[in-house]
Parts: structure tokens; C-alpha cells; sequence
């Protein structure tokens, strides 16, 4: 991805800054002091970055479970925090950041203070190469104008040239890291779906009124109820909510294969769990057959059934390829994190 050219700066190093990384850490520090940036500053302080830190890749752990690898300090960390200030997975990213930059609670601060360790000076290897610490914050004084900020030891100082450059290009530089942070990602998660849509916080998560009104209505008006896969309850138009087999947070999408009619009361308890498959595979098999075949048969042209056409090509169900669709997808959630429902 080409950034644009300024005959005031070294573009060319600023482009290289992800190369050969083996963390999330200079992601999400550059994506950071964007932030901070666009909220008008110049100097920062390095609390407030590691605090962005942690509020910017809050989501992508603890509500996607997106892994960053095991030596990966972020993702621990955010685990960590989250216990420790009592936060809940759905914290707005301002409240994460202002409960952050607030806190007096010891842990927290040494976990936060642990990020001063490397990333503010080993980003600035491509102007300044990998001298040691003490080095990197003597030449980041010396060549300031060169390098993107100076370093001090509870903050950074923005050069003008770079803040100029920084903030005329926000939002391309902002897709920048973006861009890189997925491919980064998507490396280390190579059968997890969607990155992309993991790495922000959903705006709001779609509704499934269409789902339950055009297909599962159909089905239950048809042959008058649809028992619950968990509970074996019937379930009749109006009494029954839609619900993702394999976890929204998971799949990331709203596709018609994952989705079945549910007890309203036992689909908040579920919440985020995954079904054992030796448990619910086959009551969930026969249900996505039945619904599928019924609305095929009184609605042919029904835009749902095109959510099937991926795994099933010619519109014949095959239960062995469905099981080899959903099998291995439950096992790389639950290494993820996920836990399996247990009643």
C-alpha cells in the first residue's frame, strides 16, 4: 500500500515500519498515536498510548477472541484488565480509555508500564536502527525533524514536520495500519473467519427480524411448530428467537446455515458458548433440512437460500459435508477461547 509522498519526510521508512514484526505491539502503538493526533495533540504521554493501546484491540480479544500469539503481551494484558477494573467485554472504547488513564490500581499501571519496555523507541528502528534504549532516545533528541517524534521518558514530542504529515493523511495512514494489523492477523489466524470485521468494534450488530419473518415463519406456519434443538420445547410463530449455532463473535456474519429457531429463554443463556456437536449436530442437521427444503419448495426465489449455495452448490443437502463444514470451525473457536455449553 503506497502512502503519500512529502519532500519533507522519509515516507519510504515510515512504509516499512510493519516489516518483519512479530507482534501486534507497533500496530496498534502507530494506530495509537493517530488517535491521539486526531483528538488535537501533539505531545502525548505514554500512558495515555498504552491505554489506547489496550482500548483499541479491546474487541478483537475479548469479544472475537482473535488470537495474537502466545508471546504477545497485548492480549494478556487486555485480558488482565479487564478483570482488574471490572470492565465488561462490551465497554465502549472511551470508557476503556478514560477508566485507564484514571486508575490508581497498581496491577493495572505495571501492566500498562510494561509496553515502555520496547515499543516507543524499537518503532523508531527504521530511522534510527536497534541501538539500545538509552541510544534510541538520545538520537530520536538529536534528530528531531527525522524521526517521527522524540522520545522523553513520560512522553513523546511530535516533530512539525511529521504532526503536519500525520494529520493532513489521518485517515489514508489510519487504513494503513488497518490494512497491515489484517494481514498480520490473518497469518496467525489462518481458519478464523472474517478478520477484517474483528479488528473495529461492530457499530451495531444487524437485526435478525428478517430472518425469523422470511424463512423460520415460513417453516413453522407450514407444519405448525419447530421444536427447540436444546430444550425440545415447540416453538411457534412469535414465541422463539433466532440464534447463531456457531457463535456470532466466532463467524461474523449472519448466514442462513448458522442460524435456527431457539427457546427465547435458554438463547441468552448460550450467549457466546459453543454446542458440542456429538450433543446437537443431528437436531441441528435435520432443522437447517427441514427449513431449507420447505422454503425451497414455497419459495423458491427466496434470497436465504443463497446463503447455502457455498457449501451446497447444487441445493442437495449432504449431511457428512455439513458436519465436515461445522466440525472444524467449533474446534478452532474453542482453541480460540470459546468455551463449550455445558447445561
Amino acid at each position: 500500500m503506497n502512502l503519500p509522498f512529502d519532500k519533507n519526510i522519509t515516507v519510504s521508512k515510515l512504509v516499512s515500519i510493519f516489516r518483519s514484526t512479530s507482534a501486534t505491539y507497533k500496530f496498534y502503538w502507530f494506530w495509537a498515536i493517530l488517535e491521539a493526533i486526531e483528538s488535537g495533540k501533539k505531545t502525548i504521554t505514554k500512558r495515555e498510548l498504552f491505554a489506547r493501546m489496550i482500548s483499541l484491540s479491546w474487541y478483537t480479544v475479548n469479544y472475537f477472541k482473535v488470537s495474537f500469539g502466545k508471546q504477545d503481551v497485548i492480549q494478556s494484558a487486555v485480558e488482565q484488565i479487564k478483570d482488574l477494573e471490572n470492565l465488561s467485554i462490551d465497554s465502549s472504547q472511551e470508557h476503556i480509555l478514560s477508566t485507564l488513564l484514571n486508575t490508581r490500581n497498581k496491577e493495572t499501571l505495571s501492566l500498562l508500564n510494561h509496553f515502555d519496555k520496547n515499543v516507543p523507541h524499537k518503532f523508531l528502528s527504521p530511522w534510527l536502527g536497534s541501538g539500545s534504549k538509552s541510544e534510541i532516545y538520545e538520537k530520536s533528541d538529536n534528530e528531531f525533524g527525522k524521526v517521527p517524534y522524540r522520545l522523553e521518558k513520560d512522553c513523546l514530542e511530535l516533530s512539525d514536520v511529521w504532526f503536519a504529515y500525520f494529520k493532513t493523511h489521518i485517515a489514508l495512514l489510519k487504513t494503513f495500519c488497518y490494512w497491515n494489523l489484517t494481514l498480520f492477523l490473518q497469518s496467525r489466524n489462518p481458519n478464523v473467519p472474517d478478520i477484517p470485521n474483528k479488528i473495529n468494534r461492530p457499530i451495531q450488530r444487524g437485526s435478525l427480524s428478517t430472518h425469523k419473518t422470511r424463512f423460520w415463519d415460513l417453516v413453522i406456519n407450514e407444519i405448525g411448530a419447530v421444536n427447540c434443538i436444546y430444550t425440545n420445547k415447540p416453538l411457534e410463530i412469535g414465541g422463539y428467537a433466532v440464534e447463531h449455532f456457531i457463535p456470532y463473535q466466532f463467524v461474523a456474519h449472519d448466514l442462513m446455515w448458522n442460524l435456527i429457531p431457539a427457546d427465547s429463554s435458554f438463547n441468552s443463556k448460550k450467549s457466546d458458548k459453543l454446542p458440542k456437536l456429538d450433543d446437537y449436530f443431528d437436531s441441528f442437521y435435520e432443522t437447517q433440512k427441514m427449513g431449507f427444503d420447505i422454503v425451497k419448495a414455497l419459495r423458491p426465489k427466496n434470497k436465504f437460500l443463497e446463503h447455502y449455495l457455498p457449501l451446497f452448490p447444487n441445493q442437495v443437502f449432504e449431511k457428512n459435508k455439513f458436519e465436515d463444514h461445522i466440525k472444524p470451525m467449533l474446534s478452532i473457536a474453542h482453541n480460540n477461547g470459546f468455551q463449550y455449553l455445558e447445561l
